[in-house]
């Protein structure tokens, strides 16, 4: 793949970002957290590394803040060279959907049958949902080829619990789309009195259809359009 499918570089000014959001991301990068994380990025880059996606910050550019309907997290991106878009759980147009992903479309088509805009997509890129409102998030925002996790702990978690705290704290109710251990354990940030939370088991094949709630099955789309339809009339 060409190297445009990799990070290329360490600066942040060249991650564009939706403007409501640049309050929350300037002072992250200027902190020594934020600080720390890019010098770690740099050395890895130096070293050789290959790391994905390009503009880790895709999700803030898509989905400005005050659009946020859906949030659906993610743990880290893809580690396959051309899959990772930015974007938790999409995938690149032409990129073979990922077992994940295609559980997730399984458990949208059983639930809604045939699913309403915006949810038909080409592929395996959800681009269309983070453009309808679906903050697609994941905990951190980079990793290496071939080595999952690998830049778990090294800062992008400061920035995304920030991130997911200012959803809570908004003044639009939010569906939070919790899959998995990981994601789950996010659920300690947000306010469950004025958001709905749905939690189940993740969408991988090794967990989508064990208890204790099977992804396959769950119904978080019919519920989440259902909540979203009576918070809309309300307002």
């Amino acid at each position: 793949m060409p190297a445009t499918d990799q990070l290329t570089s360490v600066d942040p000014l060249n991650w564009p970002v939706a403007p409501d959001w640049q309050a929350l991301v300037a002072p992250f990068f200027d902190s020594e957290k934020g600080s720390a994380l890019l010098a770690f990025l740099q050395q890895r880059l130096h070293a050789g590394a290959n790391i994905f996606p390009p503009q880790p910050l895709r999700a803030l550019e898509l989905t400005p803040l005050t659009s946020v309907r859906v949030v659906i997290l993610g743990q880290d991106p893809y580690h396959g060279r051309g899959q990772a878009e930015g974007l938790a759980f999409s995938v690149a147009p032409e990129v073979a959907i990922p077992p994940s992903l295609r559980n997730i479309f399984k458990e949208l088509q059983r639930d809604l049958g045939a699913p309403p805009p915006p949810f038909p997509v080409p592929g395996g890129s959800l681009v269309r949902w983070a453009r309808h409102g679906v903050l697609l998030i994941n905990t951190c925002l980079t990793v290496e080829e071939g080595q999952p996790a690998s830049h778990s702990g090294k800062g992008w978690e400061v920035l995304t619990d920030t991130i997911i705290q200012a959803v809570s704290q908004g003044d639009t109710p939010v569906v939070f789309m919790l899959w998995g251990n990981h994601a789950q354990s996010k659920r300690v940030l947000i306010d469950a009195s004025r958001h709905l939370v749905l939690c189940a088991n993740h969408p991988s094949p090794l967990s989508a259809l064990r208890p204790p709630v099977p992804f396959i099955g769950c119904g978080h789309f019919s519920q989440a359009r259902t909540w979203r339809e009576t918070h809309q009339a309300a307002q």
